[in-house]
């Protein structure tokens, strides 16, 4: 397998734990944080969407952030950089984080993707403010989402931002920024065509289900490195079974999910997701399962 750098790979998401009053769990985030670099992922991405970045204050965000960092055991963490309105709030973002030791910043692409030229401008200007690698990320929080292939491959061209969370779910309009990625990496968030997506040469993934399996997007990733085909293949079969069972209400059922893995993290949400009893248990029957099947490990 050719292609692959230093930013391709796992980019394992990071989950926030909260009490019941839905302050922030620190403590409980430092070992949850500890629990997934020890997985080996290639980077952790802290402040993402499955983090519920958008219900997290700026001072959250920074010390989340900085508390990953410290907790990585050398992982590179990544973490979203413009979620600010005003640019010099962002830019402000910017250089907190980067006093908090992160590898790398994650720019959404901010509801612009309507306006191709304006987007370009603007996120060319904002990666000025840095020299902290740069990968850009489709969020589906802010629609229009989903950037034009031209934009992207002028971005690239610029040597500042090495990779995309392509959140496009279609196989063709993976191939179109594959096709214009050179350098850089597209990085697959939908689990169902995440195989065929690493076969037509996208360099890793960015996705949900890493929040509570990254060992088995780290298997994957290495069988397919290793030209292990046939392999990469039946893990993806397990991949796509702890995707079901995370299913809709992510954000709560991945941290139960985490929880029933013997990692000390409640469910509890701002963003509103919740967990009947039938969805708990639900997962504890999946967990158990994948368990004795030593897909899992507690």
């Amino acid at each position: 397998m050719s292609g692959y750098n230093e930013f391709s790979g796992v980019y394992s998401l990071l989950l926030t734990p909260f009490n019941e009053d839905r302050s922030v769990d620190y403590k409980a985030y430092e070992e949850y944080v500890q629990w997934q670099a020890a997985f080996g992922p290639q980077h952790l991405f802290a402040n993402c969407g499955s983090s519920e970045m958008t219900q997290l204050t700026f001072e959250e965000r920074i010390k989340l952030a900085g508390l990953a960092v410290k907790n990585s055991a050398g992982v590179p963490v990544y973490a979203t950089a413009n979620l600010q309105a005003e640019q010099d709030k962002e830019i402000e973002e910017i250089k907190a984080l980067e006093q908090q030791g992160v590898a790398g910043l994650v720019f959404v692409t901010k509801g612009m993707c309507d306006k191709p030229e304006e987007q370009y401008e603007y996120l060319s200007k904002l990666a000025t403010y840095t020299e902290l690698p740069v990968v850009l990320y489709e969020f589906p929080g802010m629609k229009p989402h989903l950037m034009d292939v031209e934009v992207y491959g002028r971005l690239v061209a610029t040597g500042r931002f090495k990779g995309i969370k392509d959140t496009t779910c279609t196989m063709a309009d993976i191939n179109k920024k594959i096709a214009v990625q050179g350098e850089s990496n597209v990085l697959q968030a939908n689990i169902p065509l995440l195989y065929d997506a690493y076969e037509s040469g996208a360099r890793g993934v960015v996705a949900t289900p890493t929040t509570c399996g990254t060992d088995l997007f780290v298997k994957m990733w290495d069988e397919w490195v290793k030209g292990d085909k046939e392999a990469a293949e039946k893990t993806y079969f397990q991949i796509i079974n702890l995707d079901n069972a995370i299913d809709s209400g992510f954000m709560a059922s991945a941290k139960y999910l985490c929880k029933c893995r013997g990692v000390n993290m409640n469910w509890y949400t701002r963003c509103g997701h919740q967990l009947s009893e039938a969805r708990m248990r639900s997962i504890e029957a999946y967990v158990d399962w994948a368990t004795s099947e030593g897909i899992l490990k507690r």
